[in-house]
């Protein structure tokens, strides 16, 4: 039986999608060329191409290479294995490329994901960081109604209140989605815990840390002090030598959303997180999708801690970073098995 085939004039946004989405079937499911495609819908080759693109880039196809020399998916496979992960994306990137090149490429499909991911309806928390910004650049117009796209952790320092690079995150990513930008105009951390407390009772405040509780998605990286592509808290004058060195003597290895923990995954004793303006942790361990965007070897240890932690459900990572995590958990397990584990 023929499919009915007819294009719509392109009169709006929903007439492009149906356009598009007419395009890609025959292309795609009848195996038609774009030549045979265009002849038949009456279209020229390069209308058909844009179509096929548009169809591409708004998450109307998605294409899956099923190879059987292909790393990143046994990458992935061990990684929801060893660390119990619903979801794990990993990344192909240059070996010699260095580590800003894996970040964009990461970033990239990071961005692409999200396009498919967000729906009408939903609430959205960003973390945000260079990492965040990197993926906000890249994505691509989405029309949503009704989505909510809340700060997760203030951004003002000891200087000012208000932090362009944080706002213009948010403000882009919900923008992207036609969606309400939801800022939280605090400090990163707070001079002392009893101010933190006093302002979280007020119902502006209040508002905002209750929608926080209610994402669908939580979108965020792991900070990490030594990597080669620095953190922003770490490298942005948020703290002070002297907090530096007490997170430290703390045992913290990382953090998320401004919020501090150690290799084992706890975090509710560092002194410093009772006065950080970023969530409790429990809040990523229960969301429905908790994606960490991660790239770069200096985020191992964090990333390693977060896992154990049970803060994350979905792992967006490049492929040498991958590897080089489960190599490091595999050794760290061994070491800690006694003789007798050892030979059982």
């Amino acid at each position: 039986m023929r499919e009915d085939k007819q294009i719509v004039p392109s009169t709006d946004d929903s007439a492009q999608y149906i356009n598009a989405v007419t395009v890609a079937r025959l292309y795609y499911y009848q195996d038609m060329t774009t030549t045979v495609i265009a002849r038949e819908l009456n279209l020229s080759r390069s209308k058909v191409s844009r179509l096929l693109s548009f169809a591409r880039d708004n998450g109307l196809v998605e294409i899956h290479i099923n190879d059987p020399r292909d790393h990143p998916q046994q990458v992935e496979a061990a990684l929801k294995e060893r660390f119990g992960l619903p979801h794990a994306h990993v990344v192909t990137v240059p070996e010699m490329g260095g580590e800003r090149e894996w970040l964009e490429r990461v970033a990239s499909h990071a961005a692409s994901y999200l396009n498919r991911l967000v729906q009408s309806n939903m609430v959205i928390g960003l973390a945000w960081g260079n990492t965040v910004n990197e993926i906000v650049s890249r994505l691509t117009p989405k029309a949503t109604v009704n989505v909510e796209v809340v700060q997760l952790n203030g951004s003002g320092t000891t200087h000012s209140m208000s932090n362009a690079f944080s706002s213009e995150i948010i403000m882009r990513f919900a923008t992207n989605y036609g969606a309400r930008p939801q800022p939280f105009p605090v400090p990163a951390f707070f001079d002392y815990a009893e101010t933190k407390t006093a302002l979280w009772r007020e119902r502006s405040v209040r508002r905002l840390v209750e929608l926080q509780q209610r994402c669908d998605i939580l979108l965020y990286s792991v900070g990490a002090l030594a990597a080669e592509v620095p953190s922003q808290i770490h490298s942005g004058g948020y703290l002070d030598p002297q907090d530096l060195q007490a997170v430290t003597e703390a045992g913290a290895v990382g953090d998320i959303a401004t919020v501090f923990f150690r290799a084992d995954g706890s975090y509710s004793d560092i002194a410093l997180n009772s006065r950080t303006s970023g969530p409790d942790l429990e809040l990523f361990r229960r969301a429905r999708h908790s994606i960490c965007v991660a790239s770069g070897r200096g985020k191992i240890e964090g990333l390693r801690a977060a896992l154990k932690g049970g803060f994350i459900n979905e792992l967006i990572i490049d492929e040498p970073t991958a590897r080089l995590l489960l190599e490091t958990s595999n050794a760290d397990e061994a070491a800690q098995k006694t003789p007798d584990d050892r030979h059982r």
